[in-house]
């Protein structure tokens, strides 16, 4: 039987399928495109997308610094890399989690001064729809670019098999 974290790590394995494409689709992206502002914001929207999973990891206890939030102007090749890091550190963290973990609350303050307390399984939530969204961001982005989107949509990436009508 599939446990409620088991979930998560699915979501995740999706997460990471996504983030192949967004690769792909960027570098899809002409040549002669690359230096418009669209091309530099799909790399931002990544970089973004990675430095909000590496700040959850730190607020979960599982990343060493609180990474900007707004990256700006990262090299693809070194965001690439940058990746591997943080996925590497979610598959461990994900590797173990069970329902006390999903149940514990975590507390954080932002550069504000505000103060928030959510539950692990909230959070994970969060960061999955937050990678989802911004996903589709680049999708629009490289399309405007005359590069090849490609479908992230979750239930492609399942591959449902369709159901057949019986003969009657």
């Amino acid at each position: 039987m599939k446990t409620f974290a088991d979930r998560f790590r699915r979501w995740f394995e999706h997460e990471r399928d996504s983030y192949t494409k967004a690769f792909a689709m960027i570098a899809s992206v002409p040549e002669s495109r690359r230096i418009e502002v669209e091309y530099e914001q799909a790399i931002d929207c990544f970089a973004h997308i990675d430095a909000a999973r590496q700040r959850w990891l730190h607020r979960l206890g599982h990343w060493p610094t609180a990474p900007a939030i707004r990256p700006h102007g990262t090299a693809l090749t070194a965001l690439a890399e940058q990746v591997v890091k943080t996925e590497a550190a979610w598959i461990a963290y994900l590797a173990v989690l069970d329902d006390a973990e999903l149940a514990r609350f975590v507390e954080w303050v932002l550069e504000d001064g505000t103060r928030y307390r959510w539950d692990v399984e909230g959070i994970l939530t969060q960061m999955n729809g937050h990678a989802w969204y911004h996903c589709g961001q680049i999708a629009q982005l490289v399309d405007r670019l005359g590069g090849k989107s490609i479908q992230t949509d979750y239930i492609f990436w399942c591959k449902l098999p369709p159901i057949h009508p019986s003969a009657a």
